[in-house]
């Protein structure tokens, strides 16, 4: 039986049987750790090949170290061996390196967001089509059963017609949160409650609620002496006609776990982290949440389950050529929604993402 692995834009063929995937991470902070206990719970079908960043990937299974090189980052993108690079860096980083990446012929998983502005997106995006690679961004939160379930009830028509949809992520970040990696306090680097902390929430809004026809929005820093908005709040109008609420903030102690709630014609569910709130649609049995937990006070809190689900996707997708998880172009519309978010906060106008940038037209 033949086995075919998608690397380097080819497919390799293994008569001997699937060989694991050769991944190198960038970035070994509390997220590429994430990722790289993730790898050692994919029975074999992923091996950590090579990794960037002060500290040690965790210990595998049995508690043995994993045997990783530890390079610079840019020979982690060229080792040999590394078929998927993960970056997992500050995320004013990850354009450029995703598009290194790609240039070196490899896969690209990559965290949220995928870039911090809708040229470098597109630039990802197209280098991606070009190279016949695959990205795909990290969005965890929708491998969540109970976010499964209630797309599949929109899908269905279980909800009738959708006509408010609100997301609301009321977290705390004290300030040596702020003071321990400077990005974060940034607009430019990413830092900021929504393109930092609601960036999850946003993709999950317009995941099941379908394109943005236009957005206004305010925001402000209430709580920290820091550039970056610590609280931003927007309004949405959908293509589908619906209307939608987002805020997002690090400014309300002691945090609490983000929410989204969807009101349609026919029934309404409301959904925290790991838990149902309410599930009033008609025929359609409540779902089992999954064990997620809450970052509202702590980053690192919400485990790697998810990124153990989408990683398990992602080398489903690449063994049979499909298309990945969350997808370049999918992560793309996603960076335009929160550039709009952004846009309209900073001059007080309507701003209708479709209008950011083009996937057909290169930027200027």
């Amino acid at each position: 039986m033949t086995h075919k692995l998608y690397t380097r834009g080819t497919c390799r063929s293994d008569t001997s049987g699937s060989a694991p995937l050769g991944v190198g991470i960038i970035g070994m902070g509390g997220i590429g750790a994430m990722h790289a206990r993730a790898l050692g719970e994919l029975s074999g079908r992923a091996r950590l090949v090579a990794y960037s960043g002060r500290a040690r990937p965790p210990a595998g299974p049995g508690k043995r170290d994993l045997p990783a090189a530890r390079l610079a980052a840019h020979e982690v993108i060229t080792h040999p061996d590394v078929d998927v690079v993960a970056i997992c860096t500050p995320s004013g980083t990850h354009a450029a390196l995703a598009l290194a990446a790609l240039e070196a012929g490899r896969h690209v998983v990559v965290e949220k967001p995928l870039a911090l502005d809708v040229d470098d997106a597109l630039r990802v995006a197209r280098a991606a089509h070009e190279r016949g690679l695959s990205v795909s961004m990290i969005a965890q939160r929708r491998q969540e059963a109970e976010h499964v379930a209630l797309r599949r009830a929109l899908d269905d028509g279980a909800l009738g017609e959708l006509r408010i949809a609100t997301t609301h992520v009321h977290w705390h970040r004290d300030d040596a949160y702020y003071r321990a990696a400077g990005w974060r306090s940034t607009t430019a680097q990413g830092g900021g409650s929504l393109m930092n902390q609601g960036v999850h929430n946003v993709d999950l809004l317009r995941w099941l609620c379908g394109p943005v026809e236009s957005v206004t929005a305010q925001s402000g820093t209430l709580a920290h002496a820091i550039e970056a908005e610590d609280t931003t709040v927007a309004t949405l109008r959908f293509a589908s006609g619906a209307l939608g609420v987002v805020t997002t903030t690090t400014a309300t102690p002691p945090g609490f776990p983000a929410t989204i709630a969807l009101f349609g014609s026919r029934g309404s569910a409301e959904l925290g982290q790991g838990e149902v709130r309410r599930w009033d649609v008609p025929g359609v049995p409540e779902p089992r949440p999954g064990r997620t937990t809450s970052g509202a006070a702590a980053p690192l809190a919400i485990g790697h389950a998810g990124h153990l689900a989408q990683w398990t996707r992602i080398l489903d997708a690449l063994e049979t050529s499909a298309p990945v998880p969350v997808g370049a172009d999918d992560a793309l519309e996603t960076v335009r929604l929160l550039c709009a978010i952004q846009q309209a906060a900073a001059t007080g106008t309507t701003v209708r993402p479709a209008d950011l940038g083009d996937l057909g037209d290169p930027p200027g």
